[in-house]
């Protein structure tokens, strides 16, 4: 929803300002005459206390497949496109969606195409999205390419949500872990402190470490959070400005143990389930490698996509930069090469995504299992450490007694 300001009169003639609710301008006017006004004026109100505050994406994932899963639906019992807009405008529950489609209803009912409408939001719509409704478009399978893109958005928000699951185990704990350790530094090791103090005994290194750690803890923590902070400031500010960091990083990310075969893994599928549904949808290959490279979300994956593009420009084959990436498995630039040898590109893309999903769930499973355990040991050894580096002293001040 939008809030437009107004200016009109009552049927008695009187002037009346005010401001309405509306998912577009012709909405706006058509509630204002339901309230027998007559408006003279009428502008979106524009400035920050009227807009919708949304973080991160607009539009929910399973509201926008929904609306495709009910946009197929409605295109294959025979309903116009310009209807089908209307009726999921008004049904949908995303506020921001709504807005958007009676605002392509509009521009649909002055003739203009479905694809070059929802080209217009990019924020709403992304480009796989577009291209793929373009191709379905041409093609007059318009609701079998709005099922496979229901089914797409479902497959990469499956995947996303199972590595984010992963992820979210280890750093919740690291937060406790850290939480535990300033809590022990703050108010148990400094009573000790002041009972070591009394005693004029050499105190273990290790003591002496978690000591002088309690310290800083206590008399410096805004220094070591504004450090730290910077630290986050200025890794987000090079992570965003320089590609050359932000190109690193991934490597980095990829070539770690453990994690970085199951970030590897799921890029692979998302990949290959981006290009299967493009192809699929009869996207030209050079156009569905471009938005391959936007979506895969990973610098390293979207050079070798780039790279492949440039290859099939010059006449070569797709697989051959596939071969040559050490970020690409050998089972990828086989299938791939097949398919390009049988014809069957498509087909293979799908079956490398099915395999690579599959391999995620596995990886998933067997990192929750080991994930806790480990983080168990890691948070009885920082106590363990604490708590060693206090009775430690205590010991020797007990047999001098």
């Amino acid at each position: 929803m939008a809030i437009y300001k107004y200016v009109g009169r009552t049927k008695n003639g009187q002037l009346k300002k005010g401001t309405i609710d509306a998912l577009n301008k012709t909405n706006a006017i058509a509630k204002l005459r339901e309230q027998g006004i007559s408006p003279r004026e009428i502008n979106e109100a524009k400035g920050l206390i009227y807009k919708e505050v949304s973080i991160g994406r607009p539009v929910k994932n399973q509201h926008f497949v929904i609306y495709c899963r009910q946009f197929a639906t409605l295109i294959r019992a025979g309903v116009s496109i310009v209807d089908s807009t209307n009726i999921l405008s008004k049904q949908t529950e995303s506020k921001a969606l709504a807005k958007v489609l009676a605002e392509i209803e509009t521009e649909l009912r002055t003739g203009n195409a479905f694809s070059d409408a929802v080209s217009k939001y990019p924020k709403i719509f992304p480009a796989i999205f577009v291209n793929m409704v373009r191709a379905g478009e041409a093609s007059g399978s318009l609701d079998e390419t709005l099922d496979r893109l229901a089914a797409y958005f479902e497959k990469q928000y499956d995947l996303k949500k199972k590595i984010q699951s992963t992820l979210a185990y280890p750093i919740t704990l690291i937060i406790i872990i850290i939480a535990v350790v300033v809590f022990l530094m703050l108010t148990i090791v400094p009573k000790f402190t002041e009972i070591f103090a009394q005693f004029d005994s050499e105190l273990p290194a290790i003591t002496k470490f978690v000591v002088g750690a309690s310290h800083v803890v206590q008399n410096f923590w805004w220094i070591v959070l504004l450090v730290l902070l910077a630290a986050i400031l200025a890794f987000s500010l090079l992570m965003k400005s320089n590609k050359a960091f932000y190109y690193t990083v991934h490597v980095i990310l990829l070539k770690m143990p453990v994690f970085g075969k199951l970030l590897q893994k799921s890029a692979i599928a998302r990949m290959t389930r981006t290009l299967s549904s493009l192809f699929s949808s009869s996207v030209p290959i050079l156009q569905a490698l471009t938005i391959v490279e936007r979506v895969v979300n990973n610098p390293v994956i979207g050079k070798v996509v780039l790279d492949a593009r440039d290859s099939l420009e010059k006449g070569d084959r797709l697989s051959e930069p596939f071969r040559k990436s050490w970020v690409i498995p050998p089972l990828v630039t086989h299938m791939t090469a097949i398919g390009e040898e049988t014809g069957s590109l498509d087909f293979m893309l799908t079956k490398i995504a099915d395999f690579y999903e599959a391999e995620v769930d596995r990886s998933v499973e067997i990192l929750k299992s080991l994930i806790e355990p480990i983080m168990i040991v890691i948070l009885a050894f920082v106590i363990g450490t604490i708590v060693l580096a206090i009775m430690m002293p205590m010991f020797s001040i007990y047999q001098q007694m």
